[in-house]
């Protein structure tokens, strides 16, 4: 969606006024659609909600297709209706899949849903480069069209018998473990934002290969965290995410040499993916139960989506604060965010770490008495 805009505003030269407004518009639109998106979830069928969700993403993707020419007014009301085609079903869409995920294994497949997703990302974005507006915008709907094919193969809801729980935002606050990992997510969403318009305008050559070859590292690595999240715990993943970041940060700020800046490629990389496997989808559906899981995916992807309305409006200040600096109060801010961490709790229960420790010693074991008794058997 977001390059459909840009194609839209790159034809129409906008102003720096008008692209805010624009900008603004969508991500609002994100925020406030999912917030009526997970109030309305409690009153329809879900696979019906996301049937009609998807639906209504394909007939907006098309839109750009039906019109000769475009103003700014019209790039207005799409990008709200981009906005809101995309907001309104997320809820439901991120508590669809930590229904149908079990706890200890909802990493490694919440891992393998961001690889694919971080991949097919720059390779949708080969034809955007090489076809006109209108060829790109039902490109655009027919990849948003899959997501029908995703649910008709796995149509039958085992957990719609569950009654939904009419659960208020605020009593969400009131969670202390949600509380304490919101925070940190928070912190790390305004600190991502602010340093973007930064190493944008430092990196030199380097920005060109950070969205080429960031998406590609982010993605493994989400898998590689997803995995790890599922055998030694939620939160170890998340700090070590904090701290490696927080590391690759201060070396730019200390040294900014070529070294440092494919230090800070592969590690920053590693962390993101790490993270957003972490915050987007994980932690979210652990935290809550069945029938409240829309609101909790809500308000925790909400730093997501309004810090880059943060970033829009604070990008020309940012950019005036000297490069060291800027980079060594990231990684301060980082390193603060690990405090909330330290006192929240591990959302993977103790005996499924236990019980996969358990079975490595054991199949650790059985090698050994295996090796054990072939020697025996030549002597």
């Amino acid at each position: 969606m977001p390059i459909i805009i840009d194609d839209l505003l790159i034809v129409l030269n906008v102003t720096y006024t008008q692209t805010l407004i624009i900008w603004t518009s969508y991500f609002a639109a994100i925020v406030g659609s999912s917030i009526v998106g997970s109030i309305l979830s409690n009153r329809i069928r879900r696979l019906s909600f996301l049937y009609l969700w998807i639906i209504l993403g394909i007939v907006t993707s098309l839109l750009p297709a039906l019109f000769n020419s475009s103003t700014v007014t019209h790039v207005l009301i799409l990008s709200i209706f981009l906005g809101v085609s995309f907001g309104l079903g997320m809820p439901s869409c991120l508590a669809y899949f930590a229904d149908w995920t079990i706890v200890e294994n909802r990493g490694r497949i919440g891992g393998i849903t961001l690889l694919i997703t971080n991949l097919s990302a720059p390779l949708l974005a080969i034809p955007f480069m090489l076809f006109d507006l209108r060829v790109n915008s039902i490109i655009f709907a027919m990849w948003r069209g899959t997501g029908l094919i995703i649910f008709f193969l796995k149509p039958e809801e085992n957990f719609s018998s569950k009654t939904k729980k009419n659960v208020s935002f605020t009593s969400i606050f009131h969670d202390k473990s949600f509380l304490l990992y919101f925070v940190a997510w928070f912190m790390f969403c305004l600190v991502d934002r602010f340093e973007m318009p930064i190493l944008s305008a430092s990196s030199g050559d380097f920005q060109y290969l950070i969205p080429v070859m960031g998406p590609v590292i982010g993605g493994l690595s989400a898998l590689v965290g997803g995995l790890l999240s599922d055998w030694v715990g939620r939160k170890r993943v998340v700090l070590y995410g904090f701290v490696t970041l927080g590391i690759a940060y201060a070396i730019i700020g200390i040294a900014p040499t070529s070294f440092s800046w494919y230090f800070y490629l592969v590690i920053g990389s590693i962390s993101t993916g790490m993270l957003w496997v972490a915050f987007l989808l994980i932690l979210w559906g652990d935290l809550s139960q069945s029938g409240t899981r829309e609101k909790y995916y809500v308000i925790g992807t909400t730093p997501f989506f309004l810090t880059n309305i943060v970033q829009l409006f604070s990008a020309e200040d940012v950019t005036l604060i000297p490069v060291t600096s800027a980079f060594s109060l990231a990684a301060f801010f980082l390193f603060l965010a690990v405090l909330p961490l330290l006192y929240a709790p591990e959302t993977l229960p103790e005996k499924k770490i236990v019980l996969r420790r358990l079975r490595k010693y054991v199949e650790a074991a059985r090698k050994v008495k295996e090796k054990h008794a072939e020697k025996a058997t030549i002597g």
